[in-house]
């Protein structure tokens, strides 16, 4: 099974990429975030048609989660956390593979620039909120996979230049101690896993022609339990779609998992 994760910064605005990356490459599961639609505008038909259900939590012009799925996903859960400011940034649900059921976690984790604002603070109590659920969840369940935009430089290789990033809210100190104390709680950054030391991004910005440059962070992760990682075979930083016509500041991350 191959599950993919991409923050598609507007599903209306990236439709016609989105619709080609499924037909290229055909993921069961694709998991996006930032979709900037609520589920009335969400272009289910579009997907419906070449054979993935949608599974939504939107939210008009900002955020948003979704599930794209060749598989059915159970108990699809929206209040994951309690949110203080009630945005769409978590969708959760269950699928079977093998003897497992596995919680599929897509989040998409608040920016926090600048810092000297309220959002950074939002963003804290936020990682707080999740982290804490997490360590409950798996008290109960084993099987957890998390993915999605997490808005978090983890290591100096994770950034071109990780000097210019000391005091912005994707790399501060305190927020890499918050993405390294989720994973104490028993999970594993999949791609460090498989990549020690390997240099790669998932998300240029658009300015100061960054894409060209190769000027990138990676920001966008793939999180899982012991018990999962096991099964997961491969991993990939998809690159072909940010180079696509009108393209997400984001570019997919993929896993094959038996």
């Amino acid at each position: 099974m191959r599950i993919s994760s991409w923050n598609v910064n507007s599903v209306r605005a990236r439709l016609e990429n989105i619709l080609d990356y499924l037909k290229k490459e055909k993921p069961e599961i694709l998991m996006l975030q930032e979709i900037k639609a609520q589920e009335i505008n969400f272009p289910k038909e579009s997907f419906e048609k070449i054979g993935y259900k949608n599974y939504v939590f939107g939210q008009k012009s900002y955020n948003g989660v979704a599930f794209l799925s060749k598989v059915d996903i159970s108990n699809v859960n929206t209040k994951f956390i309690n949110d203080p400011l009630g945005q769409a940034r978590i969708i959760c649900g269950s699928i079977s593979l093998k003897e497992k059921e596995i919680l599929l976690i897509n989040i998409y984790v608040p920016n926090g620039n600048p810092i000297e604002s309220e959002k950074y603070n939002y963003k804290k109590k936020w990682l707080n909120l999740f982290t804490n659920k997490i360590a409950e969840i798996l008290n109960k369940n084993k099987n957890i996979i998390i993915s999605g935009d997490f808005n978090i430089i983890p290591e100096e290789i994770d950034v071109y230049d990780y000097k210019r990033y000391e005091n912005d809210a994707l790399y501060k100190i305190e927020i890499r101690k918050k993405f390294r104390e989720l994973i104490n709680l028993g999970l594993t950054d999949v791609y460090r896993y498989f990549f020690k030391d390997k240099i790669e991004y998932t998300f240029w910005d658009y300015f100061a022609g960054s894409w060209q440059k190769n000027y990138g962070m990676r920001i966008d992760h793939f999180l899982a339990s012991n018990n999962v990682l096991r099964d997961i075979k491969s991993i990939k930083i998809n690159k072909t779609p940010r180079g696509k016509l009108k393209p997400s500041d984001h570019t997919p991350i993929e896993i094959n998992i038996t």
